[in-house]
């Protein structure tokens, strides 16, 4: 994020592919440079610590920091440990982690949630109402799936409620998918109920004007526990050994989720779940306070505070 004062550089990485011998042996050799290209770095910056936060980008930028003997300080966002933090997780002076994870407790490992960006639980209800032309008395459907979308959730959406819902939909559809389906949208007369963007900014105004979320079940559920906000999850099915359920089962087994395998979603499943709930008062109430309850607000304070702590312990 050049923006906010971060300077980037490019490391030449790729992930092991364990089925294809030629390629992990190639990314092997890559990150062998990769590991000396991050020493150079380490020392031109006189870097006093290294976060590594879980990808396999941060292997080689982890074994630098051992290497030279710099404070390592891991993050965890999923419920599943990732390869990289699994090898580098004894070299590592704290490893902070999103959700609990069975035979991952005691030092390093620590449970903060996972940070989420500022101003999530504060958006203004009435201002983002009006923003998207949505009646104060309304019930609203949020669905989204991400910068790019999530095409089962996007078609699932359209099918739904593209004629007519007895709610509102907010759909966020990501910039892959938002052409064809405002040209489906339109070619249905552009109904007033159905609000599609292809990417909400700030994305608290999303939180702030709905009643239910349907969304995947990556980062975004520590973002629907902060905004209190209810939800219908559908875990991506290909994600890395399967942790978008976890992270999903992780929210309804705490009262704030229905969780909804992608291959059982359609348009006839997504309307009866949203019906259902939005149609609840009582049922959404409780599941909003549940949602509020497994909220870790602090997150992102005390992973910098275990940043600077282990800066100012050096070597």
């Amino acid at each position: 994020m050049p923006a906010a004062g971060y300077v980037f550089h490019r490391l030449s990485v790729a992930g092991l592919d364990r089925r294809n011998p030629l390629k992990a042996a190639r990314a092997a050799a890559m990150a062998v440079r990769s590991t000396f290209h991050a020493s150079r770095l380490i020392d031109d910056m006189g870097a006093d610590v290294v976060l590594g936060g879980g990808g396999y980008v941060a292997g080689p930028v982890g074994l630098a920091a051992v290497r030279r003997r710099v404070p390592l300080v891991l993050t965890e966002a999923d419920s599943h440990l990732g390869v990289t933090n699994r090898l580098l997780a004894r070299f590592a002076r704290r490893l902070y982690l999103a959700f609990p994870i069975d035979g991952r407790e005691g030092d390093p490992y620590e449970v903060v949630g996972r940070p989420v960006p500022p101003g999530t639980a504060e958006g203004d209800r009435a201002a983002a109402r009006e923003r998207f032309g949505i009646g104060a008395e309304e019930r609203c459907l949020l669905v989204f799936g991400g910068s790019l979308g999530a095409r089962t959730l996007n078609e699932a959406a359209i099918e739904a409620f593209g004629s007519d819902a007895p709610f509102a939909v907010l759909h966020a559809a990501g910039r892959r998918d938002y052409d064809d389906l405002r040209h489906r949208l339109d070619d249905l007369g552009a109904p007033s109920h159905y609000k599609l963007e292809p990417y909400i900014e700030p994305f608290a105004d999303a939180y702030a004007a709905a009643d239910l979320a349907a969304a995947r079940a990556g980062g975004s559920v520590f973002e629907l526990a902060a905004a209190g906000l209810p939800a219908i999850l559908v875990p991506y099915p290909y994600a890395t050994a399967d942790h978008q359920t976890g992270n999903a089962r992780w929210l309804a087994d705490g009262g704030a989720a229905v969780v909804v395998p992608d291959a059982e979603l359609d348009g006839a499943r997504l309307r009866a779940e949203a019906t259902a709930l939005l149609s609840d008062g009582e049922r959404l109430a409780g599941m909003a306070a549940a949602a509020r309850g497994l909220a870790r607000p602090d997150a992102a304070k005390r992973i910098a505070t275990g940043v600077l702590e282990a800066a100012g312990t050096g070597a």
